[in-house]
């Protein structure tokens, strides 16, 4: 029996890797330094897999942003605009991640979307006709040869040739099949070099192949994979899908000659159905996913010996491994020194997923399975009781009818009432809602937490931001303000911990992109409002201005989809019941004179199924509803926002027209204002404010820049729908960049607005 695992978190346990990194940004650490810390990481990494007693150990899953980044410029796939910097090569690489604005030049980074349905980002890399795509880079086998020099032969982990090229972005008349064969030798070759190394095994992530897949598609994997088998230089390879199955192309991999092929046995919902029924040759090794690699429960053994006596049934030879990388949970539990072990054991991060790993496969080598201490201890926990069920709001949901999802009067109608009551100018600016959470206010909401600080010395500080925050756009010239937020830690924690049934963490850190971690809280019980969340800091904003200040508020979709999730009930029914506190929230924020509520739903796409035929059945039919429930009981007069960024809304976007809003506004700049095409080709009603510049770059926008955008903007979205906004929330970014940047927003705005009413 041997075990496996995808991937691991590179961030390290305490997101050493974010600082260090962040502070070579500054400047503030050498080049030379930088490495060393991730060395470092990536060297504590070895060691725990090996100590766990992990047999096959991944190298090449560390990345200083971005995997699918990483692949880009392994293979040449590098836009021109960044090499012709003139930067060194770690500074190209983060030029394409994050942008650049300094002596050597001005570009903008890389497009930046969901990795599918998780709330990791990765980087876009863009394929122009006369990209030379060749092995270039040396990532793989530095980081193979790392191990190897302290004692661990690993199997080098690389995205797969199929899922670099459907992602990738196409700049001019070539399609992904013209770069086919130049990137299967790019894969020859370094299958060769990694041979050479002494290399056994290499995986090549493909989870492309659980999307719905054209018969193109499947030509294309076909073509990629017989070249490159054909020419596998002695090394193993390992096909490694996850985030659901294979059933479009299962018989053309099967038929491969890959030497394993890593199935997803949590999220693929006919992945034992397909093994059942098809042969699964028995000359190939089954890396069979059965320990969740985005969630942080335990493995449920008696479940997951299912699965595997049914493999055994069938003969097949496997290995048991996660779902997908442990990149999506937290690092360690035992850094969680205030979660009751009450809670605790109910959990385990990717180091206690790599010892769920070392236990299943001591019973499965035990002669009596059932009967070991370790089965015998899990099946018990899963028997316990566990705390936080709330009938009254079970009920509550059980008793919604059709016209709680439903807001009166028509969408039309609230708009002509809205225009009246407002009279905001055309093309009205605002921001997303978040300005920047300098150093000082991190160091002061931390100093409170501790009880360093008194509330009331908390709270003074608080009205004085967001004074200075009033100020500020009032200043600059804003029509529509916010509070800036700077009482938040984060836009799903900060509600949870005003919602009973969630529980929260101190270490547990996720990378959503690059040096930016999140750390989404856990729904443990029933939901419910325990208190109001945001009234009190957006009264008193709004007490400050004679101007609208928005109300900001979290999803329950986004809420939830940014959390780790219950596994006891269904999703719906856990949306519906955070639908309903964040309604008494808004009803809450009506009553006290906040007539403009944002209700962000950064999240929505996350969880959408990733094949479309499950789109409706499992995902949509509750999560627009979910959003209704939210904001159907408010005036008419009262304008309701929402805010959706990094994902791909293309096909959803009359689904998103039907979640009734007011207003929406979209991250657009990052991916050249596609959306636009759509939004007109798809007759939207909803006003809209897609980002006019890119706030995850350390970049300036000019007026310029943004005057160029807004025309392009004007070509598909009628004037009178038009908002103007930057593209997420501020506060990653410093004042030294927000100021000038929301300065050059404004004045774009009014000269369009000038130009356009001559």
């Amino acid at each position: 029996m041997k075990t496996s695992i995808i991937g691991y978190p590179r961030i390290g346990s305490l997101r050493e890797l974010k600082f260090a990194s962040e502070k070579y940004f500054k400047g503030e650490l050498s080049e030379a330094e930088l490495q060393n810390t991730a060395k470092e990481l990536r060297l504590k990494n070895l060691k725990e897999q090996k100590e766990s007693g992990l047999d096959f150990i991944p190298s090449n899953d560390f990345s200083f942003y971005d995997g699918m980044l990483d692949t880009a410029f392994l293979l040449n796939a590098v836009s021109k605009r960044y090499k012709e910097l003139g930067l060194s090569e770690l500074d190209e690489y983060f030029a394409a991640a994050r942008g650049y604005q300094g002596e050597n030049g001005d570009v903008k980074a890389l497009a930046m979307k969901k990795w599918f349905n998780t709330n990791y980002h990765y980087m876009v890399p863009e394929i122009d006709d006369d990209t030379e795509i060749k092995l270039l880079g040396s990532k793989p086998f530095e980081l193979f040869k790392e191990a190897l020099a302290n004692g661990i032969k690993t199997k080098s982990v690389l995205i797969g040739p199929f899922t670099f090229l459907e992602l990738a972005r196409y700049t001019g008349k070539k399609t992904k099949e013209d770069f086919a064969e130049a990137t299967a030798n790019a894969y020859i070759d370094i299958i060769a070099k990694l041979s050479e190394l002494g290399a056994e095994w290499v995986q090549l992530d493909e989870p492309y192949l659980v999307k719905d897949l054209s018969q193109e598609d499947i030509a294309l994997f076909r073509a990629l994979y017989q070249k490159i088998l054909e020419n596998k230089k002695g090394i193993k390879v390992i096909l490694q899908t996850y985030f659901g199955d294979i059933r479009d192309c299962y018989n053309e991999a099967t038929a491969l000659d890959f030497d394993g092929i890593g199935l997803d046995f949590v999220e693929g919902r006919k992945t034992l159905e397909l093994v059942k029924s098809n042969d699964f040759s028995k000359d190939k090794i089954l890396f069979a996913g059965i320990v969740n690699g985005k969630n942080i429960w335990k493995n449920h053994y008696t479940k997951s010996f299912e699965v595997l006596n049914e493999l055994k049934k069938q003969g097949i030879n496997f290995v048991v491994g996660t779902s997908c990388s442990l990149l999506h949970v937290p690092y360690t539990l035992e850094n969680e020194t205030k979660l009751s072990d009450d809670y605790k054991k109910y959990f385990a991060y990717a180091s206690e997923k790599l010892l769920e790993l070392a236990e299943i496969k001591k019973i499965i080598e035990s002669a009596n399975p059932f009967e070991t201490a370790e089965y015998k201890a899990n099946a018990e926990l899963f028997t316990q009781p566990r705390s936080g069920s709330n009938a009254e709001i079970r009920e509550k949901v059980q008793a919604l009818s059709t016209t709680d999802f439903t807001r009166f009067p028509t969408f039309a109608e609230r708009e002509k009432i809205q225009k009246e009551k407002f009279k905001l100018p055309l093309f009205p600016t605002t921001t997303i809602g978040s300005f920047p959470q300098t150093a000082e206010v991190r160091k002061i909401r931390a100093g409170f937490r501790k009880g360093e600080i008194s509330e009331t010395d908390y709270e003074s500080f608080l009205k004085e931001k967001i004074s200075n925050c009033i100020n500020l756009q009032e200043q600059i010239g804003m029509d529509v303000l916010v509070h800036g937020e700077f009482e938040r830690n984060d836009m799903v924690e900060y509600f949870g911990e005003c919602l009973d049934g969630y529980l929260f963490t101190e270490k547990a850190w996720v990378q959503s992109y690059g040096t930016r971690c999140v750390k989404p809280p856990i729904v443990w019980g029933d939901i419910s409002r325990a208190k109001s969340i945001t009234v009190k800091w957006s009264s008193y904003a709004q007490s400050l201005t004679e101007k609208p200040v928005k109300g900001m508020l979290t999803g329950p979709v986004t809420i939830l989809n940014w959390s780790f999730p219950r596994e006891d009930i269904s999703l719906k029914e856990s949306a519906y019941q955070i639908a309903l506190a964040i309604r008494e929230e808004v009803l809450d924020l009506e009553a006290n004179g906040i007539n403009i509520i944002q209700i962000d739903e950064a999240a929505l796409r996350e969880k959408l199924p990733l094949r479309r035929s499950d789109w409706n059945s499992e995902y949509l039919d509750w999560a627009i509803p979910a959003f209704r429930l939210v904001h159907s009981g408010v005036k008419p007069e009262t304008q309701i926002h929402t805010h959706m960024c990094y994902s791909e809304f293309a096909d959803i976007i009359e689904d998103i027209d039907n979640m009734d809003a007011d207003v929406i506004t979209f991250e657009a700049s990052r991916s050249d204002l596609t959306i636009l095409d759509v939004l007109k080709a798809k007759n939207f009603r909803t006003e809209v404010g897609p980002g006019v510049y890119d706030i995850h770059s350390p970049r300036i926008p000019t007026k310029e820049e943004i005057k160029s955008a807004l025309k392009k903007m004007l070509d598909r979205i009628p004037a009178e729908k038009l908002w103007v906004n930057p593209d997420c929330g501020l506060k990653t970014r410093g004042n030294e960049e927000t100021i000038p940047s929301l300065e050059n927003l404004v004045v774009a705005a009014k000269e369009v607005r000038n130009t356009y009413n001559e």
